[in-house]
Protein backbone atom coordinates (compact mmCIF):
# COMPACT_ATOMS: atom_id res chain seq x y z
CA UNK A 1 0.00 0.00 0.00
CA UNK A 2 0.89 3.51 -0.08
CA UNK A 3 1.28 6.95 1.74
CA UNK A 4 -0.75 9.65 0.15
CA UNK A 5 0.72 13.28 0.62
CA UNK A 6 -1.42 16.35 0.31
CA UNK A 7 -0.25 19.54 -0.22
CA UNK A 8 2.55 17.52 -2.16
CA UNK A 9 3.59 20.63 -4.55
CA UNK A 10 4.32 23.32 -1.75
CA UNK A 11 6.96 24.06 0.19
CA UNK A 12 7.43 21.25 2.36
CA UNK A 13 5.11 18.50 0.36
CA UNK A 14 7.26 18.56 -2.30
CA UNK A 15 10.59 18.09 -0.42
CA UNK A 16 8.06 15.25 1.84
CA UNK A 17 7.29 13.60 -1.53
CA UNK A 18 11.03 13.66 -1.98
CA UNK A 19 12.37 12.43 1.07
CA UNK A 20 9.80 9.60 0.96
CA UNK A 21 10.59 8.30 -2.93
CA UNK A 22 14.66 8.41 -1.68
CA UNK A 23 13.41 6.58 1.31
CA UNK A 24 11.65 3.33 -0.83
CA UNK A 25 8.48 4.41 0.10
CA UNK A 26 5.61 4.20 -2.38
CA UNK A 27 4.51 7.75 -2.48
CA UNK A 28 0.84 9.17 -4.26
CA UNK A 29 0.52 12.29 -4.11
CA UNK A 30 -2.21 14.32 -3.94
CA UNK A 31 -2.87 17.00 -7.18
CA UNK A 32 -5.05 19.58 -8.69
CA UNK A 33 -3.45 19.35 -12.23
CA UNK A 34 -0.96 15.85 -12.18
CA UNK A 35 -0.22 16.91 -16.16
CA UNK A 36 1.60 19.96 -14.66
CA UNK A 37 3.00 18.29 -11.40
CA UNK A 38 6.46 17.11 -11.57
CA UNK A 39 7.00 15.07 -8.26
CA UNK A 40 9.82 12.37 -9.46
CA UNK A 41 9.25 8.98 -8.27
CA UNK A 42 5.75 9.43 -7.27
CA UNK A 43 2.73 8.60 -8.43
CA UNK A 44 0.50 12.01 -8.92
CA UNK A 45 -3.19 11.35 -8.63
CA UNK A 46 -6.09 13.94 -9.67
CA UNK A 47 -7.95 15.29 -6.89
CA UNK A 48 -8.01 18.08 -3.58
CA UNK A 49 -9.08 18.04 -0.55
CA UNK A 50 -12.48 19.53 -1.29
CA UNK A 51 -13.22 16.96 -3.96
CA UNK A 52 -14.78 14.03 -1.51
CA UNK A 53 -14.95 11.30 -4.44
CA UNK A 54 -11.39 11.61 -5.38
CA UNK A 55 -10.34 11.55 -1.53
CA UNK A 56 -12.12 8.54 -1.01
CA UNK A 57 -10.62 7.02 -4.37
CA UNK A 58 -7.15 8.29 -3.09
CA UNK A 59 -7.80 6.90 0.74
CA UNK A 60 -9.02 2.91 -0.67
CA UNK A 61 -5.19 2.72 -2.06
CA UNK A 62 -3.63 4.33 1.27
CA UNK A 63 -2.10 3.18 4.27
CA UNK A 64 -0.54 6.26 5.30
CA UNK A 65 -2.15 10.19 5.23
CA UNK A 66 0.11 12.89 5.33
CA UNK A 67 -2.56 15.82 5.73
CA UNK A 68 -0.96 19.26 4.67
CA UNK A 69 -3.60 22.11 4.09
CA UNK A 70 -2.73 25.30 3.76
CA UNK A 71 -4.39 27.88 5.35
CA UNK A 72 -7.25 29.42 3.19
CA UNK A 73 -11.69 29.94 4.26
CA UNK A 74 -12.27 26.76 4.52
CA UNK A 75 -9.32 24.98 6.16
CA UNK A 76 -10.83 23.61 8.97
CA UNK A 77 -13.54 21.93 6.65
CA UNK A 78 -10.70 20.47 4.43
CA UNK A 79 -8.97 19.02 7.39
CA UNK A 80 -11.94 17.10 8.92
CA UNK A 81 -13.47 15.71 5.54
CA UNK A 82 -9.51 14.43 4.90
CA UNK A 83 -9.86 12.74 8.30
CA UNK A 84 -13.28 11.63 8.09
CA UNK A 85 -12.40 9.92 5.02
CA UNK A 86 -9.43 8.40 5.98
CA UNK A 87 -11.33 6.85 9.17
CA UNK A 88 -13.96 5.43 6.69
CA UNK A 89 -11.36 4.14 4.60
CA UNK A 90 -9.55 2.44 7.60
CA UNK A 91 -6.26 4.25 7.27
CA UNK A 92 -4.71 4.09 10.63
CA UNK A 93 -1.95 5.92 10.03
CA UNK A 94 -2.02 9.57 9.96
CA UNK A 95 0.55 12.74 10.51
CA UNK A 96 -1.10 16.06 10.82
CA UNK A 97 1.14 19.18 9.79
CA UNK A 98 -0.39 21.70 12.87
CA UNK A 99 2.01 24.42 13.63
CA UNK A 100 3.41 25.65 17.70
CA UNK A 101 1.20 27.17 19.71
CA UNK A 102 -2.61 25.91 18.10
CA UNK A 103 -3.40 25.21 21.68
CA UNK A 104 -2.69 28.78 22.83
CA UNK A 105 -3.35 31.41 20.23
CA UNK A 106 -6.90 30.88 20.37
CA UNK A 107 -8.31 34.50 18.49
CA UNK A 108 -5.54 33.92 15.34
CA UNK A 109 -7.68 32.03 13.03
CA UNK A 110 -5.43 29.66 11.17
CA UNK A 111 -3.59 28.60 14.39
CA UNK A 112 -7.08 27.83 16.02
CA UNK A 113 -8.42 25.45 12.77
CA UNK A 114 -5.56 23.75 13.35
CA UNK A 115 -6.09 23.16 16.78
CA UNK A 116 -9.76 21.94 16.14
CA UNK A 117 -8.20 19.77 14.02
CA UNK A 118 -5.79 18.44 16.62
CA UNK A 119 -9.14 17.87 19.00
CA UNK A 120 -11.41 15.39 16.17
CA UNK A 121 -7.49 13.50 16.48
CA UNK A 122 -8.18 13.66 19.76
CA UNK A 123 -11.45 12.87 20.27
CA UNK A 124 -11.83 10.18 17.49
CA UNK A 125 -8.05 8.51 19.02
CA UNK A 126 -6.81 8.43 15.64
CA UNK A 127 -3.10 7.01 15.20
CA UNK A 128 -1.29 10.07 14.30
CA UNK A 129 1.32 12.07 15.05
CA UNK A 130 0.74 15.56 15.12
CA UNK A 131 3.58 17.94 13.73
CA UNK A 132 3.49 21.64 15.28
CA UNK A 133 6.51 23.69 13.65
CA UNK A 134 7.28 27.19 14.64
CA UNK A 135 7.48 29.78 12.09
CA UNK A 136 9.28 29.13 9.06
CA UNK A 137 12.98 30.29 8.63
CA UNK A 138 12.15 30.60 4.41
CA UNK A 139 9.25 33.31 4.98
CA UNK A 140 11.72 35.69 5.41
CA UNK A 141 13.17 34.93 1.92
CA UNK A 142 10.31 37.19 0.65
CA UNK A 143 11.93 39.95 2.18
CA UNK A 144 15.38 40.16 0.02
CA UNK A 145 14.59 43.44 -1.17
CA UNK A 146 14.16 45.22 2.30
CA UNK A 147 16.54 43.69 3.62
CA UNK A 148 19.21 44.08 1.03
CA UNK A 149 18.04 47.36 -0.54
CA UNK A 150 16.79 48.97 2.50
CA UNK A 151 18.96 47.69 5.10
CA UNK A 152 16.02 47.08 7.70
CA UNK A 153 14.43 43.59 8.64
CA UNK A 154 10.80 44.60 8.40
CA UNK A 155 8.93 41.48 10.18
CA UNK A 156 7.25 42.79 13.35
CA UNK A 157 7.95 39.83 15.37
CA UNK A 158 8.74 41.98 18.80
CA UNK A 159 11.10 41.66 21.85
CA UNK A 160 9.98 38.39 23.58
CA UNK A 161 11.05 35.77 20.65
CA UNK A 162 10.39 32.59 18.21
CA UNK A 163 12.47 29.26 17.63
CA UNK A 164 12.20 29.81 14.05
CA UNK A 165 12.27 26.66 11.94
CA UNK A 166 13.81 25.68 8.48
CA UNK A 167 11.92 23.84 6.30
CA UNK A 168 14.00 21.17 5.62
CA UNK A 169 13.84 20.11 9.04
CA UNK A 170 10.44 20.19 9.24
CA UNK A 171 9.92 18.15 6.10
CA UNK A 172 12.55 15.41 7.43
CA UNK A 173 10.80 14.94 10.52
CA UNK A 174 7.62 14.23 8.37
CA UNK A 175 9.45 12.37 6.12
CA UNK A 176 10.75 10.09 9.24
CA UNK A 177 7.12 9.77 11.31
CA UNK A 178 5.52 8.49 8.05
CA UNK A 179 8.12 5.84 7.41
CA UNK A 180 7.59 5.07 10.72
CA UNK A 181 4.18 4.42 11.10
CA UNK A 182 3.97 3.04 7.64
CA UNK A 183 6.29 0.32 8.44
CA UNK A 184 5.40 -0.12 12.22
CA UNK A 185 3.81 -3.70 12.61
CA UNK A 186 1.18 -2.64 14.52
CA UNK A 187 -1.06 1.03 15.54
CA UNK A 188 1.21 3.47 17.14
CA UNK A 189 -0.02 5.77 19.98
CA UNK A 190 -0.89 9.19 19.32
CA UNK A 191 2.35 11.90 19.53
CA UNK A 192 2.90 15.65 19.59
CA UNK A 193 6.06 16.72 18.12
CA UNK A 194 7.23 20.45 18.73
CA UNK A 195 9.45 21.55 15.02
CA UNK A 196 11.73 24.03 16.62
CA UNK A 197 15.07 25.75 15.72
CA UNK A 198 17.99 25.81 18.55
CA UNK A 199 17.64 29.66 19.20
CA UNK A 200 15.50 31.76 20.66
CA UNK A 201 15.09 35.16 18.21
CA UNK A 202 13.96 38.63 18.18
CA UNK A 203 13.17 41.53 16.08
CA UNK A 204 16.73 43.11 16.62
CA UNK A 205 18.31 39.79 17.14
CA UNK A 206 17.35 38.21 14.00
CA UNK A 207 18.47 42.18 12.67
CA UNK A 208 21.86 41.71 14.40
CA UNK A 209 22.18 38.07 11.96
CA UNK A 210 21.52 39.90 9.24
CA UNK A 211 24.21 42.37 9.77
CA UNK A 212 26.86 39.89 10.50
CA UNK A 213 26.10 37.90 7.81
CA UNK A 214 25.66 40.60 4.81
CA UNK A 215 28.92 43.05 6.20
CA UNK A 216 26.35 46.37 7.12
CA UNK A 217 24.05 47.20 9.24
CA UNK A 218 20.40 45.95 8.94
CA UNK A 219 18.00 47.45 11.57
CA UNK A 220 14.85 46.30 13.60
CA UNK A 221 12.04 48.24 11.28
CA UNK A 222 9.87 48.12 14.53
CA UNK A 223 6.57 46.65 16.10
CA UNK A 224 3.88 48.18 13.71
CA UNK A 225 1.60 45.56 12.72
CA UNK A 226 -0.98 48.20 11.22
CA UNK A 227 1.51 49.06 8.38
CA UNK A 228 1.93 45.23 8.02
CA UNK A 229 -1.23 44.45 7.69
CA UNK A 230 -1.68 47.08 5.49
CA UNK A 231 1.24 46.17 3.48
CA UNK A 232 0.77 42.56 2.86
CA UNK A 233 -3.32 43.52 1.78
CA UNK A 234 -1.44 45.39 -1.37
CA UNK A 235 -0.96 41.58 -2.70
CA UNK A 236 -2.79 39.19 -0.28
CA UNK A 237 -6.44 38.88 0.49
CA UNK A 238 -7.84 40.92 3.66
CA UNK A 239 -8.74 38.14 5.69
CA UNK A 240 -5.54 36.59 5.41
CA UNK A 241 -3.61 39.97 5.59
CA UNK A 242 -5.77 40.17 9.56
CA UNK A 243 -5.15 36.57 10.07
CA UNK A 244 -1.18 37.13 10.22
CA UNK A 245 -1.34 40.40 11.82
CA UNK A 246 -3.05 38.64 14.81
CA UNK A 247 -0.40 36.13 14.58
CA UNK A 248 2.27 38.42 15.12
CA UNK A 249 0.24 40.88 17.61
CA UNK A 250 0.63 37.20 19.36
CA UNK A 251 4.00 36.79 19.03
CA UNK A 252 5.10 40.25 20.72
CA UNK A 253 2.77 39.54 23.60
CA UNK A 254 3.26 36.09 24.33
CA UNK A 255 6.17 34.33 21.93
CA UNK A 256 6.51 31.30 20.35
CA UNK A 257 10.20 30.11 22.38
CA UNK A 258 11.04 26.20 22.42
CA UNK A 259 11.48 24.94 25.47
CA UNK A 260 14.79 22.47 26.47
CA UNK A 261 12.83 19.27 26.21
CA UNK A 262 11.52 20.46 22.35
CA UNK A 263 14.90 21.16 21.33
CA UNK A 264 16.03 17.88 22.80
CA UNK A 265 13.17 15.96 21.21
CA UNK A 266 13.63 17.62 17.73
CA UNK A 267 17.22 16.50 18.04
CA UNK A 268 17.04 13.13 18.34
CA UNK A 269 14.21 12.87 15.82
CA UNK A 270 16.39 14.05 13.69
CA UNK A 271 19.82 12.95 14.15
CA UNK A 272 21.54 16.42 14.54
CA UNK A 273 20.62 19.80 15.62
CA UNK A 274 18.18 21.89 13.63
CA UNK A 275 19.52 24.27 11.65
CA UNK A 276 20.43 27.58 13.22
CA UNK A 277 19.01 30.96 11.55
CA UNK A 278 22.55 32.06 10.72
CA UNK A 279 22.88 28.85 8.59
CA UNK A 280 19.46 29.92 6.74
CA UNK A 281 20.98 33.79 6.52
CA UNK A 282 24.26 33.08 5.28
CA UNK A 283 22.74 31.08 2.48
CA UNK A 284 20.46 32.98 1.70
CA UNK A 285 22.34 35.66 1.65
CA UNK A 286 24.76 33.74 -0.98
CA UNK A 287 21.61 32.64 -3.14
CA UNK A 288 20.62 36.33 -3.27
CA UNK A 289 24.11 37.44 -4.46
CA UNK A 290 23.96 34.50 -6.99
CA UNK A 291 20.54 35.76 -8.43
Amino acid sequence: MAILVTGSTGTIGSRVVAGLVSGGADVHALARTPEKTNLPGAKVVKGDLMDVDAMRAALRSATTLFLLNAVTPDEVTQALIALNLAREAGVERIVYLSVMGSDRYTNVPHFTGKHTVERMIEQFDLPATILRPNYFMQNDLALKDVIGGHGVYPMPVGSIGLSMVDVDDIAQVAVKELLRRERSAERLPREIINIVGPDVLTGASTAAIWSEVLGRAIAYGGDDTDAYEQQLRSFAPAWMAYDLRLMLDRFQRDGLAATDTDIKKITDVLGKAPRSYRDFAIKAAALWAIA
